[in-house]
């Protein structure tokens, strides 16, 4: 078996929660050898957190430490201080989203671990970036990537239904994605210097980023309405429709000149292309609300299944509203490599959302326990075990 692609690279995870983690385990996928730093006893807070109310699962967590070795440190401790600094100057990228003070108080800002190893790629990440009254304040996504930048207030079915909360990491995944395309543009950058550096991102960044088609319209000087009700789309053939067996799918058919014909012959309203309400792009425009009503009736006639064989046939872009069930088993998302099983056999967790010709990411193994790799990264940056065990008797690590 050939090496992996990171394959001697070594990652510190100090960070919390999810969006730094996930940045590191997408690291990890690519062979990277990634040390999860948490506190001794209950490790990461996110270890905690669960879809089940009551249900003490470690879901969440299997997604965003797979292939992670974990070291239970006590960073309050000027000796865990110590051990996180050698680690520094031989690793290759540290990454934290620890708030501003707490990193000075911990001593882990880039002033303290950058002189130790110049060719460090320091990835500091935060809920409202550096810079600023709020860049000591915390965050998470449904905070300052999900309400904070129009994404809340703009997703919602129209202006007086209440803005729509956030799955959980629904911001912090394509954030995580940000920090490792910042990580791997560094790393880039020193294969050409030498040196390494600090890379920075923010929750804020990212979630306008996401929002940016309505925030550079708006940059221009264009007044930005809610979107209106399903019923008054602007544009009817990209829109959402609901079937007979009450399934919701979304159609985007934007080349309208080229197939319009065909899909309105389809669903069995070709009559309709003649029709001056519809006959041109600007009559649709005008009469968007009365093709909806048509379109209402139409889709009503068939189930969802139907209309997929339909509106496959005729080319017509368009998506299922699909539930986490349906996802979980749609055999494209095995095919799209998002879906890949645990080294284990046992059960799947959803892949990083890319892949590199000639590139395998490594099977992915089950997350570690708190510091059940305590002494291997222990002995592996230079300590004896009567370092490991005074250590332990001081409480530094577990």
């Amino acid at each position: 078996m050939t090496d992996s692609l990171f394959t001697g690279l070594k990652v510190i995870d100090c960070a919390s929660w999810i969006a730094g983690p996930a940045a590191a385990t997408i690291m990890s996928d690519f062979g990277a050898d990634v040390i999860k730093i948490e506190p001794p006893g209950v490790g990461d807070p996110w270890r905690a957190s669960t879809p089940i109310p009551g249900k003490p699962v470690d879901y969440y967590w299997q997604l965003t430490s797979r292939n992670k070795r974990s070291l239970a440190l006590d960073l309050k401790h000027p000796d865990g201080q110590a051990v996180l600094h050698r680690l520094a100057a031989s690793a290759d990228v540290f990454i934290t989203n620890f708030p501003l003070p707490v990193r000075d108080r911990l001593r882990l800002a880039p002033s303290d671990l950058t002189p130790l190893n110049p060719r460090l790629i320091y990835a500091s990440f935060t809920a409202y970036g550096e810079e600023g009254e709020e860049a000591a304040k915390t965050g998470f996504d449904s905070t300052a990537y999900w309400a904070r930048t129009g994404l809340m207030d703009m997703v919602r079915s129209d202006a007086a239904t209440v803005p729509s909360r956030s799955m959980p990491g629904m911001g912090d995944f394509p954030s995580a994605t940000g920090v490792y395309s910042a990580i791997v543009t560094a790393l880039y950058r020193r294969e050409k210097t030498g040196l390494g550096g600090v890379v920075r991102s923010s929750l804020l960044q990212n979630g306008l980023w996401a929002n940016g088609c309505a925030v550079q319209t708006r940059l221009f000087g264009e007044d930005i309405q809610l979107r209106p009700h399903r019923d008054d789309a602007p544009n009817a053939l990209a829109n959402h429709y609901r079937s007979r067996d009450g399934r919701w799918f979304i159609m985007a058919l934007f080349n309208e000149q080229r197939q319009l014909r065909g899909f309105l012959g389809a669903i069995g309203r070709e009559e309709l292309t003649d029709d001056p309400r519809f006959a041109t792009p600007d009559a649709r425009k005008r009469h968007a609300r009365d093709l909806v009503l048509v379109l209402d009736k139409v889709f009503a006639t068939r189930d969802l299944a139907e209309w997929r064989v339909i509106l496959d046939g005729v080319g017509v872009t368009f998506g299922i509203v699909a539930t986490v069930n349906e996802a979980l088993d749609d055999p494209q998302m095995r095919h799209a490599g998002a879906l890949e099983p645990f080294a284990d056999g046992q059960g799947l967790t959803v892949m990083s959302p890319f892949h590199i010709d000639g590139v395998e990411k490594v099977a992915a193994s089950r997350a570690p326990s708190v510091g059940q790799h305590n002494e291997a990264v222990l002995l592996e940056a230079g300590y004896s075990a009567d370092d490991v065990q005074r250590l332990r008797g001081l409480g530094v690590v577990a």
